[in-house]
C-alpha cells in the first residue's frame, strides 16, 4: 500500500481549518499545522492547538510573512491546504512562491470551500471576494502546481443551523424569511464532511488539476423544499415571507460590511442559483459523494433531526 502524503494545513486553527486537521489525522496521514507562537495565548485557538498536539499533529511555528520560515515548513510536507478565512485570502500568493520555491509539493488546496468562483453572477461585495479566489486559482495554473480546488457549497453550521435566519441561532418555529422565491437549488454540507472529503482527495490521481465539487444528492434543495421539509419535522406550518430581488439589492448596498459580504453569496446562491445553475463536466469537474461513496455524509434531513 503507498504511504499516506504529509499534509500541511495552514489556517488549521479557523472555521473549516480544525475539521480538515481532524479529517487529516483520522484518516492516518501525517499530519502538520502551521502555526502563529501567538495561537497559544489566545483562549480559543491555544485550546484547539493543544488538542492537535494531543492528536498527534507536529506542529510548526511560523508566520505566512516570513518566507523563509513557510519555504522550510512546506519542504517537510508532499501536501499543503491552505484554509485561510476571507481576510487572509491575498496571503495565499505567499504560500504559491513559498511552493514554488520549494519544490516538492505534489498538491496544493486553496483556501476555497464556497462557491465555485468561475461560475458565479455575484453582485458586490462577494463579486470582489470570489474574484480574488478566481485571482489565486489563475496563479496556481500559472505556476503550474498539481492542485484542487474544493468547491464545498454551504456550511451546514453556518447556515442550514439558522436556516439562514440571521437573527437566530436555531431552525425557525414561527416565521422564516425566504430569499426570492425559494426555487434555486443549494446545497448544504456538514463540516465535518467537507473535512473528509477534502482529505480523501489528496492522493487520488482522479481529483488533480480538477475541482471537487461536494454535492451529494440527498443535500440539495431548494428553500420551499427545506422550508417544508422542516415543517414536517415539526408538525407546523410556518409564516414565509418571501424578499424580491429588488429588496435585496437595496439590502445589501445599505448594509455595512460584513453582513453585506453574507448578503450578497446569499444573492448568489438563492436567487441566481450559483451553486447548482450548470452541470459538473469530467474536463473540469468531479462529484465528491460519487467518487468517495465510503464516506458516509450527513444529510440534510438527518442534520436537522438535532433541532427537533
Amino acid at each position: 500500500m503507498a504511504e499516506k502524503s504529509k499534509i500541511l494545513i495552514i489556517g488549521a486553527t479557523g472555521y473549516i481549518g480544525k475539521f480538515i486537521v481532524e479529517a487529516s489525522v483520522n484518516a492516518g496521514h501525517p499530519t502538520f499545522a502551521l502555526v502563529r507562537e501567538s495561537s497559544g495565548s489566545d483562549p480559543v485557538k491555544g485550546k484547539l492547538v493543544e488538542s492537535f498536539k494531543n492528536s498527534g499533529v507536529t506542529l510548526l511555528l511560523g508566520d505566512l510573512n516570513d518566507q523563509h520560515c513557510l519555504v522550510r515548513a512546506i519542504k517537510q510536507v508532499d501536501v499543503v491546504i491552505s484554509a485561510l478565512g476571507k481576510t487572509a485570502l491575498v496571503d495565499q500568493f505567499k504560500i504559491i512562491a513559498a511552493i514554488k520555491e520549494a519544490g516538492n509539493i505534489k498538491r496544493f488546496f486553496p483556501s476555497e470551500f464556497g462557491n465555485d468562483v468561475d461560475r458565479v453572477h455575484a453582485v458586490e461585495p462577494a463579486k470582489s471576494a470570489f474574484a480574488m479566489k478566481a485571482q489565486i486559482r489563475r496563479a496556481v495554473e500559472v505556476e503550474e502546481i498539481p492542485h484542487t480546488y474544493v468547491s464545498s457549497n454551504y456550511f451546514s453550521g453556518d447556515y442550514l443551523r439558522t436556516m439562514v435566519q440571521p437573527e437566530l441561532s436555531v431552525p425557525p418555529r414561527e416565521r422564516v424569511i425566504i430569499l426570492g422565491d425559494g426555487n434555486p437549488k443549494v446545497i448544504f454540507n456538514d463540516e465535518h464532511d467537507v473535512g473528509a472529503y477534502t482529505i480523501k482527495a489528496v492522493d487520488d490521481p482522479r481529483t488533480l488539476n480538477k475541482i471537487l465539487y461536494i454535492r451529494p444528492p440527498k443535500n440539495v434543495y431548494s428553500f420551499n423544499e427545506l422550508v417544508s421539509l422542516w415543517e414536517k419535522k415539526i408538525g407546523k406550518t410556518l409564516e414565509r415571507i418571501y424578499v424580491p430581488e429588488e429588496q435585496i439589492l437595496k439590502q445589501i448596498q445599505e448594509s455595512p460590511f460584513p453582513s453585506s459580504v453574507i448578503l450578497s453569496i446569499n444573492h448568489s446562491a438563492f436567487v441566481k442559483g450559483d451553486q447548482t445553475n450548470f452541470e459538473i463536466d469530467p474536463s473540469f469537474g468531479i462529484e465528491a459523494s460519487e467518487l468517495y461513496p465510503d464516506v458516509k455524509y450527513t444529510s440534510v434531513e438527518e442534520y436537522l433531526d438535532q433541532f427537533v
